[in-house]
């Protein structure tokens, strides 16, 4: 593969055009698009939709993931050849609860050497930004590894249905049942949060309860305190409050996430002290 293709390749995605991709560069428009079709020729395929912004096709997502791999390689051989004072950039997919709760302050430990480009995703939806190249490592419930990358299991994150006991006062007198949960409010993350769902159909299909969506993990839980709702709050939200009686359980039904870290199968001094502060930070999980 030829480096300056595959960098072309990587600008015209990251800056969304060619014309963006040629200034990164410091080339014409007409180099970037010449470097772009040698590379769609030596692997007789098209490897960008030419849109606005240009994206990857499927051929051209391995590539696109192998010319950030290259960049981060040569980024930590350039530091470590010349001695330099050098602070990388580590793109990571991270859920948002984690973010709020244990991942940011392992991050944190980190923050003087290295900068962090943190993409809050979906634990089930971050494999694909880890497929692409998008990140270099994500948490994420897969414990496949994508192509080209490790899996470590870090532990399990449990969520209980909870609700404040003023608002279990207001909607469930009566107790927990189809007919209370299918008209009791419920929090939920964003579009792509199941986990109420799933609680859901313990009771039956097609509950369609009024819903508000709060799509910030520390406001969410703010949600529930505030009995906007009810919601499945991880324990690392809702033991102290249920402790201080603001927070009471609403069934014995829980929801266990498991989480994994996937990151690049290649070695970079600032992905491995990542690695290493994520998996300290993660002994805290439970492990069952």
């Amino acid at each position: 593969m030829d480096i300056g293709q595959l960098q072309a390749l990587a600008a015209a995605v990251d800056t969304g055009t060619f014309d963006a991709a040629a200034r990164a560069l410091h080339v014409t428009p007409s180099a970037i698009s010449q470097r772009i079709r040698a590379l769609e020729n030596s692997v007789g395929g098209v490897l960008l939709t030419r849109g606005k912004p240009v994206t990857p096709t499927a051929a051209g997502t391995p590539l696109l993931r192998l010319a950030r791999q290259i960049d981060a390689l040569t980024t930590d051989a350039r530091a470590e050849a010349t001695g330099a004072e050098t602070t990388p950039t580590i793109p990571l997919a991270i859920n948002g609860d984690s973010l709020a709760t244990w991942a940011l302050p392992a991050l944190a430990s980190l923050a003087h050497d290295l900068v962090f480009d943190i993409h809050r995703e979906d634990q089930d939806h971050s494999w694909d930004l880890l497929r692409d190249g998008t990140v270099m490592a994500a948490l994420t419930t897969e414990a496949r590894p994508v192509q080209g990358c490790t899996s470590t299991r870090l532990g399990v994150m449990r969520y209980r249905p909870m609700a404040t006991p003023a608002f279990v006062e207001r909607w469930f007198a009566d107790g927990i049942s189809a007919r209370t949960l299918g008209v009791a409010p419920v929090v939920v993350f964003d579009r792509k949060d199941e986990i109420q769902d799933r609680f859901l159909r313990h009771f039956g299909d097609g509950l369609t309860p009024p819903r508000h969506y709060v799509p910030a993990s520390t406001e969410f839980a703010a949600a529930v305190r505030l009995s906007m709702g009810w919601a499945m709050l991880p324990d690392q939200q809702s033991l102290e409050e249920e402790v201080r009686g603001e927070l009471v359980e609403l069934d014995a039904r829980h929801e266990y996430v498991e989480l994994y870290w996937q990151q690049w199968a290649l070695h970079t001094r600032g992905l491995e002290r990542v690695a290493s502060a994520i998996a300290d930070a993660a002994r805290g999980l439970a492990q069952s």
